[in-house]
């Protein structure tokens, strides 16, 4: 199989990527897609990744529900929804050896070193402001495809998607701001200098 990033749109598959996979399966099958996504990986706390297949050219695959929600940038939304239908998600799990635990250890008390040392808030700060920007514009076109009337099932409304990427980034900045806070109480505590009479 293969594997690449989308740093900050998601774990799915674009037009490019389906067409890869596709050709891929034709000549190696099995052939497995693997997308990461670092930026979320980073702001979430929990690793960003999904598995794919692409169904054979020309299979209408049938109506298998809604699938999991995901928060997909407005510029990149034509392309997830044009292909949505051509591919799969696979349930994946992830396995540790001992040496890998001992590396993600490793890189875990560097992560916290960094962490301590750094701000969330500020390092943040460019997906935030995206994600912000991004849920703004999509508040508008809803506002307007209910204005026109059309507004869908109630599941998956514009507003519906809308609020949930609010939360999702409220969230996110929520947790940026706690762990400021809880720097800030444990490590730079003004010093109360003892009163005179205090011995």
């Amino acid at each position: 199989g293969w594997y690449h990033s989308h740093p900050g749109y998601g774990t799915w598959l674009s037009g490019v990527d389906v067409a890869t996979q596709r050709l891929q399966q034709s000549g190696q099958d099995p052939y497995l897609a693997i997308v990461v996504d670092p930026t979320q990986t980073c702001a979430a706390g929990k690793v960003e990744i999904g598995a794919f297949r692409c169904y054979p050219e020309g299979y209408k695959p049938p109506n298998a529900g809604p699938s999991e929600y995901q928060t997909i940038p407005s510029d990149k939304i034509e392309d997830f929804g044009v292909h949505n239908d051509a591919y799969y998600k696979l349930d994946i799990t992830i396995f540790k050896s001992s040496l890998d635990r001992r590396l993600l250890n490793l890189l875990w008390n560097k992560y916290w070193v960094n962490t301590l040392s750094s701000s969330s808030i500020l390092a943040n700060a460019g997906f935030i402001t995206g994600q912000l920007k991004d849920l703004g514009s999509k508040l508008k076109d809803a506002g307007q495809s209910y204005r026109g009337g059309a507004a869908g099932k109630k599941d998956s409304s514009p507003l519906t998607n809308c609020s949930r990427d609010g939360i999702r980034t409220t969230v996110q900045m929520m947790t940026d701001v706690a762990s400021e806070v809880i720097k800030e109480e444990l490590f730079h505590q003004a010093v109360v200098p003892a009163a005179a009479g205090d011995k």
